[in-house]
């Protein structure tokens, strides 16, 4: 691509429909496969990729640092699933088999899953716990700090973070058959 990063953003900030559109490009393939994550379904992550990308435009001129940039589009794609969260989620009582809770996956299953079949797994989770999953198991965010993002207290991010884990624990046993367990 001959136009540079820095010379895409100053078109966007000018409101250039040519810059955004290569922007989109740029970085569309990348911030669809984090939306994929927080999502429930593709349809859902192409709407939270529409209306990350939609912010991305109008913040634009908050970028200070072009090389900051990959991290401010990601924690704005972030935040817009969040916020989709927020206002679609009704927390539903999930009743897990408790003989999951305790069963560990062998490092031989984990070998064969490919990153497809973890994220369709991770988007059949309850919507809090793959909110939780993500930004601990992926993000790295401490409990703390997924608490805050929230509105819930750091216990409550642990159990759902250990429910979402036996939750796929359950579901990578049902597609593999028994496998041992550590």
């Amino acid at each position: 691509m001959t136009d540079t990063l820095e010379i895409l953003i100053k078109g966007c900030i000018k409101g250039d429909p040519g810059s955004q559109e290569k922007l989109y490009r740029q970085f569309s393939a990348a911030m669809y496969g984090l939306c994929l994550q927080y999502a429930s379904s593709e349809e859902d992550a192409r709407d939270i990729l529409q209306d990350g990308f939609v912010k991305v435009f109008k913040k634009i001129g908050q970028v200070k640092d072009v090389k900051a940039f990959p991290g401010w589009i990601r924690r704005v794609m972030i935040n817009t699933a969040l916020e989709r969260y927020r206002s679609l989620v009704v927390m539903q009582r999930i009743d897990e088999d408790p003989l999951l809770l305790n069963e560990k996956i062998t490092d031989d299953v984990l070998d064969d899953l490919n990153a497809e079949f973890l994220v369709a797994l991770i988007q059949e989770l309850p919507p809090r716990y793959r909110m939780v999953f993500n930004l601990y198991a992926i993000e790295g965010y401490s409990h703390k700090e997924i608490g805050d993002m929230l509105n819930i207290s750091d216990g409550t991010s642990k159990s759902n973070l250990s429910r979402a884990r036996a939750i796929l624990q359950g579901k990578v046993k049902k597609v593999y058959g028994n496998v041992q367990t550590r």
